[in-house]
């Protein structure tokens, strides 16, 4: 155990995540008396993963969605289907996150292009921005649950379990996080005036706006049939996804550039780097301790102290929201998954069904101070200071974790999709 306290502490004193792990590791390999070549090797088998190069493809396919003009398409088409609704802008800006989840699967993309045409909208329609900069990031946290899903990618790899079933699974939590985040914007709504759009959108509105933005709309289509249909993998589906969305900005929409794509390759390289650093050391990290029977411990002695997995499943929900505030979702993936794994093994727990409460649970943590990578996106948009959205992001995490709890604790919100697909 003294890894785990050696690592939290580095954490806390503000050393970065991959070298935290990596000094953990290096102590833990002198102690054993192990050759330090094994760092060397550890790292490059963590990072040779042909799973692992979906990764880079998905980064590049979301920026070239969001550089190719698809995030004000979804947001119009969003806007005449439920703009008329009371609250209506902060219910377009959910749905229009949900739309965009299903094409990036991240996050901070997610809020940033969502919040970028939106934030500035709502503030003239009379949202407070205190309203609206944590809103965008809550319902920019939705992006790594709807698929494709980075998080889920690398949940996948490490856990061994299928990737597209991992994906199919995300739907309906997805869809339950944005329907109870629109729900809060209805109720706040009513309360304070918000308003949406003057009138409705004609028929022939939504027939307009819905043409615009099918293109952009049948890529998870595309995606997950192919990983479905055994055409191609989900490692491949991320070059499908690259392809299509390349032909989309250049070819069909015309606002993506060739100038625009030596950005967007550094953009995409400087990300996958990030990653695929914390990834190699995590790997060197898993190494050490399951090598000191580390995740074999920690599962006894759970296992000895609780025997309900209902209680299991509340106390790593605590452990991961705790950890999701200060560590990001790569970092803590990679640490925790090797830790609970074998334990939720001995509980009988479905892998699919507990990739996903991980992934809800750190997604939560995106969201949440004083990490909150999300909240300092839509803030910045917004102008607005942490302190300054506390009043209505804690509701909005509220309505998270009841959608956490029955994600939870109802595993077949998670299961009935990929049962269904076999």
């Amino acid at each position: 155990m003294i890894f785990i306290v050696l690592l939290f502490v580095l954490f806390l004193v503000g050393i970065p995540i991959c070298f935290s792990l990596g000094l953990v590791s290096v102590f833990g390999i002198m102690q054993g008396g192990y050759p330090l070549t094994v760092v060397v090797q550890r790292m490059f088998t963590g990072a040779d993963s042909t799973a692992l190069i979906a990764i880079p493809l998905f980064i590049l396919a979301g920026g070239l969605m969001v550089q190719g003009g698809i995030s004000k398409r979804i947001v119009d088409f969003a806007d005449a289907l439920i703009g008329h609704l009371p609250s209506g802008l902060a219910m377009v800006s959910i749905l229009a996150c949900m739309f965009f989840a299903a094409i990036t699967g991240s996050a901070i993309a997610a809020t940033a292009a969502i919040g970028g045409i939106m934030i500035p909208i709502m503030e003239k329609k009379g949202y407070e921005n205190n309203f609206s900069a944590p809103l965008l990031a809550c319902g920019g946290s939705i992006g790594p649950i709807i698929p494709p899903s980075i998080p889920l990618l690398l949940y996948g790899t490490m856990a061994s379990v299928s990737v597209g079933k991992l994906f199919i699974g995300g739907f309906v939590p997805g869809i339950i996080m944005g329907a109870g985040l629109m729900i809060y914007s209805y109720v706040v709504g009513k309360k304070r005036h918000y308003v949406g759009r003057e009138k409705r959108a004609t028929t022939r509105e939504i027939f307009k706006t819905g043409k615009d933005a099918l293109l952009a709309l049948i890529m998870p289509i595309i995606i997950i049939g192919g990983i479905l249909s055994g055409i191609f993998t989900a490692t491949e589906s991320g070059a499908i996804a690259c392809a299509y969305a390349l032909i989309l900005g250049l070819f069909v929409y015309k606002e993506l550039k060739l100038k625009d794509l030596y950005t967007l390759f550094i953009d995409c390289a400087k990300s996958t780097g990030q990653v695929l650093i914390v990834v190699a050391c995590a790997s060197l990290f898993t190494w050490v301790i399951t090598v000191a029977q580390v995740p074999q411990t920690v599962s006894a002695f759970l296992s000895a102290t609780i025997s309900n997995k209902y209680v299991m499943l509340l106390v790593i929900n605590v452990v991961l929201l705790i950890a999701g505030t200060f560590i990001d979702t790569t970092s803590a993936l990679v640490i925790f998954t090797p830790l609970f794994l074998p334990l939720v093994q001995a509980m009988g727990i479905d892998l699919i069904h507990f990739g996903l409460v991980m992934a809800v649970n750190l997604t939560i943590g995106m969201c949440t101070p004083p990490l909150g990578v999300c909240l300092f996106v839509s803030g910045s948009i917004a102008k607005v200071s942490l302190k300054e959205q506390m009043r209505d992001l804690l509701p909005m995490l509220g309505v998270l974790l009841v959608v956490l709890a029955i994600i939870t604790y109802i595993p077949w919100t998670v299961t009935f999709l990929p049962n269904l697909f076999g």
